[in-house]
């Protein structure tokens, strides 16, 4: 797809958008159900069923997919298709892209063994291998645009709300 392609394909969408902002609120919605023979959820992925399960860290066999892993995966997901679509937009030459991120984690918090270390991430880092012969001005353009345009990234960069809620099976 080229960019006139890209945004033909879009305008419709923003000037709806703009005329009715409360059309872009859509809520996303991920499900799972757990294993009842090992300690995994199914999760439903609209293609496929993939199972998590603990990491090998934490006592996990390493066949189930792991939480942790899948969160780093839907960053580069994100980060590579809002890539993608901000060179096009841009018309910015990108023979080919790949994206690294890694994540630092200590497991004595998620175990329980050390209450003074977190659980979670302590650190995230997405790296961009881009081949290109562009100025460095519009790789940073790129770069930025990317940045501020990815959803996933800009989630883990804002702390949104969270709530946890309960519903008793009848």
């Amino acid at each position: 797809m080229d960019a006139a392609g890209l945004k033909a394909m879009q305008a419709p969408l923003k000037e709806g958008y703009r005329s009715d902002p409360a059309s872009a609120l859509v809520t996303l919605t991920a499900r799972g159900s757990l294993d009842d023979q090992s300690i995994a959820c199914k999760v439903e992925t609209g293609r496929a069923l993939a199972v998590a399960g603990l990491h090998p860290a934490t006592g996990g066999s390493g066949l189930e997919l792991c939480s942790g892993d899948m969160l780093l995966e839907a960053l580069v997901a994100c980060a590579g298709v809002t890539l993608k679509a901000v060179a096009t937009a841009l018309e910015f030459r990108l023979p080919g892209a790949r994206l690294t991120a890694e994540g630092d984690l200590d497991f004595r918090g998620t175990l329980g063994v050390a209450r003074d270390a977190p659980v979670g991430f302590r650190a995230i880092r997405l790296t961009f291998d881009l081949d290109t012969d562009e100025p460095q001005e519009r790789i940073d353009t790129l770069l930025k645009l990317t940045e501020r345009y990815c959803v996933v990234f800009q989630t883990l960069n804002a702390r949104p709300e969270l709530s946890v809620g309960v519903v008793r099976a009848p």
